[in-house]
């Protein structure tokens, strides 16, 4: 909105009773309005003329059956076109039903003014003498929308000169990038480990509970260097597993065990 000389907003309402229709039109429409309007400003401009007639509206209404709603009807006609295929006539469908609307104008100078309020919409489509024409523009659209942009062309007695790099073109690949890959180390848990004897194993992890009492899996793993499935079965005959408690997640001896190794140490 425009400010004042104190720095309010001004909302210019000299024309805010004046009715106003709100009309939906077709894109062939709003093109063809918006060219007409270029066209008026350039020759206005320079001759002095006033804009031109872009189309007029025929009021039709029935005097045997006036109280009837279809009785009163709207038509719009075009007065110029863009194409030959353009639907020159529109039938144009009024609707009292809707929300209370207001029209707003801003100018160039950044003013804001009330035109009037919307009395009624009106939907536009190609009237039933435009039928044929209106046809011939849906097909033409289609056939427009179906045409390929992008184009196969085939090259012969190339000798694939274009696929060969250019001069310059060889250092831009990283050279040794596939001996990088293959050195790359391997995971720890991707390495191979020997299976001990299950006795001395046994005797290994009775040593590794002395000095904590409890475990995790892939601490014992590295501790006793096993394959993980096999730490697991031995586990299963000597541990129990804490799944819930400060200790969840961890492995201790069997009451059974840990009285023989508190035996042996006492010994």
């Amino acid at each position: 909105m425009s400010l004042d000389d104190d720095g309010r907003n001004v909302l210019e309402t000299g024309r805010a009773d004046r009715s106003v229709w709100l009309m939906k039109c077709p894109p062939v429409v709003s093109r063809s309005w918006q060219s007409a309007a270029v066209a008026a400003a350039a020759s206005s401009s320079e001759a002095g003329l006033p804009p031109p007639v872009v189309s007029k509206v025929v009021l039709s209404l029935d005097l045997l059956r006036p109280d009837e709603p279809s009785s009163l009807q709207f038509k719009m006609e075009m007065a110029q076109n863009d194409s030959s295929n353009t639907p020159k006539s529109y039938s144009l469908n009024m609707f009292k039903d809707f929300v209370p609307m207001c029209v707003v104008s801003e100018s160039n100078q950044g003013k804001f003014s009330l035109e009037g309020k919307v009395e009624h919409k009106f939907d536009m489509e190609p009237h039933s003498e435009n039928f044929g024409e209106y046809g011939k523009l849906c097909r033409e659209r289609t056939n427009k929308a179906m045409i390929k942009t992008r184009q196969v062309q085939v090259i012969d007695n190339d000798h694939g000169v274009l696929m060969r790099p250019m001069p310059g073109m060889v250092g831009l690949v990283p050279s040794g990038s596939k001996d990088k890959k293959k050195a790359t180390p391997t995971k720890g848990s991707d390495v191979k480990r020997t299976r001990r004897d299950r006795r001395e194993l046994e005797n290994i992890i009775f040593k590794l509970f002395e000095r904590q009492p409890n475990w995790a899996l892939k601490q014992l793993v590295q501790e006793t260097d096993q394959p993980e499935q096999f730490l697991k079965e031995i586990l299963s005959d000597l541990c129990v597993y804490n799944k819930r408690g400060p200790n969840q997640g961890t492995h201790e001896l069997k009451p059974e065990y840990k009285k023989s190794t508190e035996e042996v140490d006492t010994a």
